[in-house]
């Protein structure tokens, strides 16, 4: 389960954290869906109740998802200038979204999409993408830092041609890095599945959780 730091370092062990990631990602799925697919500013209240719920249980500060939510609040906000109820749409999407994050690791939510029968593909794909993300950052900070060394400093567009040569270097050891790590898996006995230290298992706290968002369904469902 979900426990001590999550994929973002929130530190949590609350009943939220302990959920079945399934759970938890089936269940904010069905409040953006709600919210999405309702007209009616009920829904909307209804849906932001639930996560302002949720996050209290899971005790996520409110400066955390301030802070969070703002990477799209400049545009959602210029969205409700025009359309306030697809800004309205946007903000339970984005809460959901964090929420999701804050009390669930990475790992977590691709193993969840796994046992729900997401493609394979694209569950690695992510995965690997995820794992190697960092890697490769830190490889372009290294870079970057050669060439301040170096005195890199462009004055006009023509000395940009170096920034090219060093974009294309950085593709090379990426893929070349790709490369070894698929062979070094390979030769452990990779299978297209990546290695899990828990099984998932629904609980009772999950058909609480399923239970207590019901009323949420059914205001759309009613609308």
């Amino acid at each position: 389960m979900s426990r001590g730091l999550d994929a973002a370092g929130v530190v949590g062990d609350s009943p939220i954290h302990r959920l079945d990631p399934r759970t938890k990602l089936l269940g904010f799925a069905a409040i953006t869906v709600v919210a999405v697919s309702a007209g009616a500013w009920p829904a909307f209240a209804v849906c932001g109740l639930a996560l302002a719920l949720i996050a209290a249980l899971a005790r996520i500060p409110p400066a955390t998802l301030a802070r969070r939510t703002s990477v799209v609040l400049v545009p959602v906000l210029l969205v409700a200038l025009f359309t306030p109820a697809a800004g309205v749409k946007a903000l339970v999407g984005a809460g959901s979204a964090v929420l999701l994050g804050a009390t669930t690791s990475f790992p977590d939510v691709l193993h969840a999409l796994e046992r729900l029968r997401c493609p394979r593909v694209l569950i690695l794909i992510a995965a690997f993408m995820y794992r190697y993300l960092f890697v490769i950052v830190g490889e372009a900070g290294r870079m970057r830092a050669a060439l301040r060394a170096r005195g890199y400093a462009p004055r006009h567009a023509l000395q940009v041609a170096a920034l090219g040569r060093v974009v294309t270097a950085l593709f090379l050891r990426a893929y070349e890095r790709g490369e070894r790590v698929h062979l070094a898996m390979l030769a452990r006995g990779f299978e297209q599945r990546m290695p899990r230290l828990h099984t998932l298992r629904f609980g009772r706290a999950d058909a609480v959780f399923a239970c207590a968002l019901a009323p949420v369904i059914a205001v759309r469902v009613l609308a």
